[in-house]
């Protein structure tokens, strides 16, 4: 079990979660995000009592003097153990040209461009209102 939890803990290491970062030619650079899981079960147990008769001679002579047939039991025993690692990207970090976006792998996020859209409409709604009192504010002079 220790040699098994030594290469668990080999195999599980921070670079695997928050990946390597690899810059692009513009000057972005995007960095992996990855879920990590491991499972790790042991087991073992003794199986049905065999009974074998001692091979010495003069241990069975003496046993049958005794009047009782002394037998050695032995239990065999069955063990093991096995580990399981995923390593599963999720998402990628992207930071660049003045912004940070978080790019999920997964394609049913609407609430992350919902999100990443709010910005763009509130400058939209300041810009329209900004026009509208621009127009308002004008006179005309004939």
């Amino acid at each position: 079990m220790k040699t098994t939890m030594e290469s668990l803990k080999d195999m599980v290491d921070v670079n695997k979660i928050v990946g390597d970062p690899v810059e692009t030619p513009d000057g972005s650079v995007i960095i992996p995000i990855s879920k990590l899981s491991f499972g790790y079960a042991a087991g073992g147990g003794e199986y049905e009592v065999q009974k074998q008769k001692k091979k010495n001679e003069s241990e069975q002579q003496s046993n049958q003097s005794e009047g009782s047939d002394k037998m050695a039991y032995q239990k065999p025993f069955a063990g093991g153990s096995g580990a399981g690692v995923t390593v599963k990207p999720i998402a990628f970090l992207v930071v660049g040209q003045g912004q940070i976006k978080l790019l999920p792998v997964d394609t049913n996020v609407t609430a992350d461009k919902i999100i990443d859209l709010i910005p763009a409409l509130i400058d939209d709604i300041q810009e329209f209102f900004n026009l509208k009192t621009k127009k308002t504010n004008t006179t005309v002079v004939s």
